[in-house]
């Protein structure tokens, strides 16, 4: 469990807060580039506990700035976006894409024009392959992060955006949390379930495997192992990369499992960027479903407000719709589709999980080590200016993959994470060929 100030420096966001800082020091994704037209409405974002706004100017350039005009502190999501800059309706205050103010209308001599000395708070923007990034921190922005899936052109690039209300790490501890697959998306399934050559029937054969953590450079890396065939063990290999950064190992390691960032809102709302591989070319980037189930579940409209964006229609209101008869006769969890029981069960533990409260076990050994150094980067950032891992190094996040594969029983995590990725560039990596199936990878001799 972590003590109650603990939990408050991994949770909260805001600006001056040592995790917001700490986020600060990154690029983060902000939306993708279509919700962006050249001359066309403004976006509301909440990113870090702020409230900015989004717009394209006329030439497609992309500006992020403070919602609020700095003459009378009207919100400029009513203002027109033309030739090249938001108007402010109230007074006709003009501003370009790094928030300089261009024109002072309701100004009546030259005399008392200021406008050199006018501007709103901005951030750092970047454009890449369909996803507009923004940088939050003070000082010259690092360079953006190499993330093989956003160095794939748009048509190769899968991108989808869900929002959870609730504290971003929690929705990210869901994807670190390699115990809870076997029962919360599979508690009623047997090996019969499986065909004989899906190693994922190790899983329901034990429910309680062997787990390995260690620290790199970039985050941490667990491994779940089981027994598997004689000679061989069963591994599901998942990654936590700083800031907010995971790979889940849902696939065939180097099929494209995809990474996923827990993007915080504020403390009580996360936005989930998943990229992923595309095995056709069928454009795709936006608001695609993905990880849902067949029928019935879609997002609610969105709408303008601050929260209004890739919304589930399950939610605590609803009692994210389950069902106790399912829940009794064929589903363990009552709930039906992975994407929306671990949305039920992280929004759950509340806006906030009150983690002085929790009994961790041995399962969760992936969980305390992430959390410490989360909480050792901030201090440090805070008390001695050192920068947090993967921060300034960009080339890092190049490294990151993985999945589950089966590999010789007395491999060691680092055994298999290196014989998997070798394999996986050798075969081309996320560049190779585009297939219909996913690339069965073999571990070098």
């Amino acid at each position: 469990m972590l003590n109650e100030d603990d939990n408050n420096l991994v949770a909260r966001v805001g600006k001056g807060t040592p995790m917001g800082e700490l986020m600060r020091r990154y690029w983060l994704p902000a939306c993708v580039s279509s919700e962006l037209a050249a001359d066309g409405d403004p976006l509301r974002l909440v990113l870090l506990g702020e409230k900015l706004l989004a717009f394209r100017d006329s030439d497609g350039r992309i500006g992020v700035i403070d919602h609020l005009c700095p003459h009378r502190c009207a919100s400029l999501f009513y203002g027109r976006n033309e030739e090249g800059g938001l108007r402010c309706v109230y007074h006709g205050w003009k501003f370009d894409v790094a928030g300089n103010c261009l024109d002072m209308p309701n100004v009546p001599a030259p005399q008392q024009n200021f406008k050199e000395r006018v501007n709103v708070p901005s951030y750092k923007v970047a454009e890449r392959n369909g996803v507009v990034w923004v940088y939050m921190g003070d000082g010259e922005a690092p360079p953006l992060p190499e993330i093989p899936y956003n160095l794939l052109p748009p048509e190769r690039l899968r991108i989808t955006q869900m929002q959870r209300e609730c504290n971003w790490l929690q929705a990210l501890e869901g994807d670190i949390d390699a115990s809870h697959v076997d029962f919360l998306h599979g508690g009623t399934r047997t090996v019969a379930d499986y065909p004989p050559d899906d190693p994922r029937r190790f899983g329901a054969m034990d429910r309680a495997p062997e787990y390995e953590v260690t620290e790199t450079d970039w985050g941490t890396l667990y491994g779940a192992k089981r027994k598997a065939d004689p000679g061989q063990s069963y591994w599901r290999l998942g990654q936590f990369v700083f800031p907010f950064w995971t790979v889940t190992p849902s696939s065939p390691f180097g099929s494209g499992a995809g990474i996923r960032a827990w993007v915080p809102m504020d403390d009580t709302h996360v936005m989930l960027f998943t990229f992923r591989r595309r095995e056709n070319t069928a454009p795709q980037i936006g608001a695609d479903r993905v990880g849902f189930r067949d029928k019935g579940s879609e997002f609610l409209p969105n709408t303008t407000d601050w929260y209004g964006r890739f919304r589930m229609p399950i939610n605590r209101e609803n009692d994210h719709l389950l069902d106790r008869t399912l829940q009794r006769d064929m589903n363990y969890t009552g709930v039906l589709g992975i994407t929306e029981q671990d949305h039920a069960i992280t929004e759950s533990m509340g806006p906030i999980a009150e983690r002085t409260k929790e009994h961790l076990v041995l399962s969760d050994h992936m969980i305390a080590v992430t959390r410490r150094r989360l909480i050792e980067a901030a201090r440090k950032l805070r008390d001695e200016g050192h920068a947090p891992p993967a921060s300034e190094d960009s080339s890092l996040y190049a490294k990151v993959e993985g999945g589950y594969c089966v590999a010789p029983a007395t491999d060691s995590i680092w055994d298999v994470y290196n014989a998997q990725f070798a394999a996986f560039q050798a075969a081309g990596g996320l560049n190779r060929s585009i297939v219909s199936a996913p690339l069965k990878l073999e571990v070098p001799s």
